[in-house]
């Protein structure tokens, strides 16, 4: 009896133990934490001249798009004003280095910061960059300020206790608790994206400011809220690790430097990984490759699938653009691909992004305005030279332009119509027979999945893999 007691004394003790261990890890106030670290969170506003011009013809309205907008949009009386826009930022250096978001000062003509929630002192940008949304100010003034540090955001665990600080709604110095919600999150907003999600309270006007652990360092840069203007729970922040390399660049330089491939390239499909006889739907695979580019003077060809980049493995495609990004300029590489059914290894010396061809916005060009393929039940035509000229593709390319697609069509969801097919199983098409003749052949094997090569209506190329019925 004495032993049964003795066992439950040990059992309650240990139970109360671990719960009191574990009640430990929540903290019950932030309010030290918050307080050491707001004198170094900033409000940032900004303004910038904006030119309009009143309706000449007040009586006359019209729809966007008219050529009616486009004649009148000359006339009128041009009018000034001023706008202002809000935002967050943290000091990172005593001598009163800022980081921010690219989008809360991008545009500005005169940028007031405001430190401890009464200095107000004029900044000017040490550099920007709209590929990750980062900027860096310096505040003019001889003032000493208090600095936070960058945490290791891989680190960071989903569950972990997260507090962010800011300026939402220009209500200035406001904190919020919560956690990180999920990570690697791509949205769609940049070029370069592996944001951490958290449900701390994200508002218009808290873009820019940090996101902090709870050792008070900076793990995140707020950047971006799901919803209307108001905080869902759901908000975004770029991982202190990669802004970090991008902020020193910054610094050191004003601008970026990264890396660059010269290819363009999409995700490898369970179809296209079955064509390739690749043992599961990895890596990045080439759709095309930029003329007199690294990947060119290597020798990378189109139909490639890069497995892996300097002895990093890529599951993903959406992996490569920022591992590459993130390499330093000139530094030459060992690039591991998938060809013709085996891995060959390809030694590329890395170029610049910013100076390249790939850096620059792409031109939207002209879409032009036929034989059924009944197996694939589309419509198309033979591509003319006009075709090609409008579209500025290569001298000699061949194929058939795609004018209509049926709803119960194998291809519904992988093209669209003015698509071009050149390619099918890996052979050149230059006429409706070529493609006919792929297809029943496909149809009769026993895989019937079929692999075309098209350009999109942005002319560039893709690798499709389809299964057929």
């Amino acid at each position: 009896m004495k032993r049964i007691k003795l066992f439950i004394y040990i059992f309650i003790f240990s139970l109360s133990f671990n719960l009191s261990s574990k009640s430990d890890n929540v903290p019950s106030s932030f309010a030290d934490l918050a307080e050491k670290l707001m004198p170094s969170v900033v409000n940032i506003s900004t303004t910038q001249t904006v030119v309009t011009r009143s309706n000449p013809f007040p009586g006359l309205e019209f729809p966007p798009g008219s050529p009616f907008e486009d004649m009148f949009k000359d006339f009128g009386t041009p009018q000034k004003r001023q706008a202002t826009a809000l935002g967050s930022g943290f000091i990172i250096d005593s001598k009163g280095i800022v980081v921010t978001n690219n989008h809360v000062i991008q545009d500005a003509e005169d940028i007031i910061v405001r430190v401890d929630g009464d200095k107000e002192f004029k900044a000017k940008v040490i550099g920007a960059d709209p590929l990750s949304d980062i900027a860096v100010l310096q505040i003019e003034s001889l003032e000493k300020f208090t600095p936070v540090e960058f945490g290791d955001s891989d680190k960071a665990r989903i569950g972990d206790w997260v507090i962010a600080i800011g300026n939402p709604f220009g209500l200035g110095g406001t904190v919020t608790s919560g956690i990180i919600s999920a990570r690697n999150r791509s949205i769609g907003l940049a070029r370069y994206e592996d944001y951490i999600q958290t449900d701390a309270s994200i508002n218009s006007g808290n873009s820019g400011g940090p996101l902090f652990d709870m050792k008070g360092d900076v793990i995140g840069i707020n950047t971006a809220i799901l919803g209307r203007g108001g905080s869902i729970g759901i908000g975004f922040s770029i991982p202190s690790n990669s802004a970090k390399k991008v902020i020193d660049q910054l610094i050191k330089f004003g601008e970026t430097k990264r890396g660059w491939l010269g290819v363009r390239i999409q995700d490898v499909t369970k179809e296209i990984a079955e064509v390739e006889k690749l043992k599961e739907p990895r890596g990045a695979l080439v759709a095309s490759v930029a003329e007199n580019s690294p990947s060119e003077k290597a020798g990378i060809k189109a139909g490639d699938i890069i497995l892996e980049f300097n002895g990093i493995k890529i599951n993903q495609m959406k992996e490569l653009p920022k591992i590459v990004a993130q390499t330093k300029v000139g530094k030459i590489v060992d690039v591991k691909i998938w060809r013709n059914k085996k891995e060959i290894i390809k030694k590329i010396k890395l170029g610049r992004l910013e100076t390249s061809e790939d850096f620059k916005p792409s031109k939207k060009t002209e879409q032009p305005s036929v034989s059924d393929i009944e197996d694939l039940k589309i419509s198309v035509r033979v591509l003319t030279p006009k075709d090609i000229q409008d579209r500025k593709l290569p001298e000699g390319t061949t194929g058939l332009l795609i004018k209509k697609i049926e709803s119960d069509s194998p291809l519904l969801n992988y093209v669209t119509v003015n698509s071009i097919i050149i390619e099918a199983q890996k052979k050149k098409i230059k006429s409706i027979g070529d493609l006919n003749l792929v297809v029943k052949q496909t149809l009769k094997s026993n895989q019937k999945t079929i692999l075309l090569v098209v350009y999109n209506n942005q002319n560039q190329i893709r690798y499709i893999g389809v299964k057929l019925d």
